[in-house]
């Protein structure tokens, strides 16, 4: 009743509104005393809410995963994230970062000039722990605690989170070498943030950053052509001279970086440093920032290893399985990030046409309207529990390694899944925005809506860590490797069997679909979509409210429309917009 009476209320202002605004016009009276530019029928702003409390599938999810320990911390960073953070995240958007290569004088300088409202947000963030809270906190369910308070704190930007996750992916990749794990993990999940360009012993802190990619390989990194020449008798923890060029260098102004490079016995991991022990800076040069879609608070640039000194990582040879596990943990990330988008997206979207009346009514009540309103929020639903089961299969997995497990079903579950979660949410990511943006009609093209730069954003992900190609094949990959895989992926899907009769179709479906390896690589894009298709409504069946759940079976497993907007007849779109609404 609560619900019926509010929109009541809201459209009854509105239709008030609307009539004395036609009477005022049929009777000339508008511009007469300057009221040409008297605002009415637009949404008041967006201030002093709690954005982890409003968001409800975030809440459950935290809840349900095993994160209810940091639920207090979460509402905190919520209220506090809606209101300075928001304002850094426009001005660090809007003030790019800046190369300087050289001083006055011509030294070398290789420094990036950031507005001082990134390094609030690094600051920011490095306080939350949203670099570090698993490898500090003594409690089950860190990886869940951490996605809940990173999804929360990318509302402000999404641009700081890429440091942000880097750092936090190089613990498990440095334990490959455990001289190194022991002398750079107390640094990198040191609590403090310190922009300064001098050695991070002296800091006491560091941010990572890594260096894969290059100009004629790609995603294709075993094509790299980076020499590692071994200082010495050179070996796992042993120092060489990188000589190459990497395309792609996010973060630049990080204080270590991991380097793929040609060693003698193979394509390696090394650790760089950027400042070295004494002070001095190592032979890394920045060539030149990237000028990019989005993404625009963080620098991301190509840079030149000149005898770059480094240390390696692992064995010779290994260098991207002793890389994967960073990558692993940044492909978890580009999960979050997604749903934290989407949510974003949803809020905008709702909040706008909840006060922004057309025709004679508030958009929100108009059937066609509600009808993209809750296929946005259904998906921003699934995803945001998509993701947070993904930060749980993360926590089983860590806790089986340390058990001792080095292949359990948690950790094969969490490979596969990741995979699967990661393309399928970052695909769904792009249109999303654009639907949101929509919504806002050309208030939402404008630049202070914030509504463009969510769409610049929305692409980032899918390429990041694997484009959309790469993250099937990987898919593929990670079942012809360990067939027991699909099994376990099966298993927790089996979970939801015999609630839904469209979601045992589905699962059906999709189990067939690995029965026919003829030609699989060519259908990889499907089999990989119905994955998580089914891991999604799996998800929403057994823990999201009916209204969500029927809507997603409906629309995505029964056969619904190629855009947002076309929910089949019967779903609940009241409910489900209710549940998404910011009050």
């Amino acid at each position: 009743m609560a619900t019926v009476s509010h929109h009541a209320r809201t459209q009854g202002d509105h239709a008030r509104a609307h009539d004395r605004d036609g009477q005022r016009a049929r009777e000339g009276r508008v511009g007469e005393r300057g009221e040409t530019h008297e605002v009415f029928n637009q949404p008041p702003p967006l201030e002093e809410i709690d954005l982890f409390c409003t968001n409800a599938p975030l809440v459950e999810a935290t809840r349900r995963e095993g994160g209810e320990w940091v639920m207090e911390r979460a509402s905190a960073l919520g209220r506090f994230v809606a209101g300075a953070p928001t304002r850094w995240g426009e001005l660090a958007n809007r003030n790019r970062p800046l190369l300087h290569t050289h001083d006055r004088y011509g030294h070398r300088v290789d420094e990036v000039e950031f507005d001082p409202a990134w390094h609030a947000l690094m600051r920011m963030g490095v306080e939350q722990e949203l670099h570090a809270l698993p490898w500090r906190a003594d409690a089950p369910g860190a990886h869940v605690a951490r996605a809940a308070l990173y999804m929360t704190a990318m509302r402000a930007d999404a641009g700081f989170a890429c440091p942000i996750t880097m750092t936090f992916a190089v613990v498990p990749a440095l334990r490959a070498q455990p001289e190194l794990y022991e002398e750079w993990a107390p640094l990198v999940t040191a609590t403090t943030y310190d922009p300064r360009s001098v050695p991070a012993r002296e800091k006491g802190s560091a941010i990572a950053g890594m260096a894969m990619t290059e100009k004629q390989g790609g995603s294709d990194v075993r094509a790299n052509t980076t020499v590692a020449r071994p200082i010495g008798a050179g070996g796992p923890g042993g120092e060489y001279e990188l000589t190459g060029h990497k395309w792609f260098c996010s973060a630049p102004m990080s204080d270590i970086f991991l380097v793929l490079a040609q060693a003698p016995e193979g394509l390696s991991c090394f650790l760089l440093e950027r400042v070295l022990r004494g002070g001095e800076r190592n032979r890394f040069h920045l060539q030149r920032l990237k000028d990019k879609l989005g993404n625009h608070s963080n620098a991301s640039s190509e840079i030149e290893l000149r005898g770059a000194l480094a240390r390696m990582v692992g064995e010779p040879g290994r260098g991207v399985a002793t890389i994967i596990e960073m990558v692993s943990h940044t492909r978890l990330d580009c999960v979050i990030g997604a749903a934290a988008g989407m949510r974003a997206g949803v809020v905008n979207a709702t909040h706008h046409t909840a006060h922004r009346a057309a025709f004679g009514a508030p958009l929100i009540d108009q059937p066609l309207m509600r009808n993209v309103l809750a296929d946005l929020c259904v998906e921003s639903d699934a995803a945001t529990a998509l993701a947070m089961r993904l930060a749980r299969a993360h926590d089983d997995a860590e806790d089986d390694a340390r058990g001792g497990e080095s292949s359990s079903d948690a950790q094969l579950f969490k490979r596969l899944a990741t995979a699967v979660g990661k393309y399928w949410a970052c695909k769904r990511a792009p249109n999303h925005a654009f639907e949101s943006l929509e919504c806002l009609g050309g208030n939402g093209y404008v630049e202070e809506s914030g509504m463009p730069r969510l769409y610049r954003e929305a692409p980032l992900a899918s390429i990041w860590e694997g484009s959309g190609n790469v993250m099937c094949l990987d898919v593929l990959r990670a079942m012809a490797r360990e067939p027991r895989s699909w099994e376990v992926f099966m298993a927790e899907l089996d979970h939801a069997r015999g609630a839904d009769r469209r979601l045992d179709a589905h699962l059906d479906a999709t189990a067939r679909q690995l029965g026919d390896f003829e030609e699989i690589q060519t259908r990889a894009r499907r089999v990989v979509e119905m994955m998580a298709l089914a891991l999604q409504g799996s998800l929403l069946v057994r823990n999201a409210p009916a209204p969500v759940a029927d809507a997603f079976c409906a629309s995505r497993l029964g056969g619904g429309g190629l855009e947002y907007g076309t929910l089949p007849a019967g779903c609940d779109v009241e409910a489900i917009i209710e549940r998404h609404r910011v009050p």
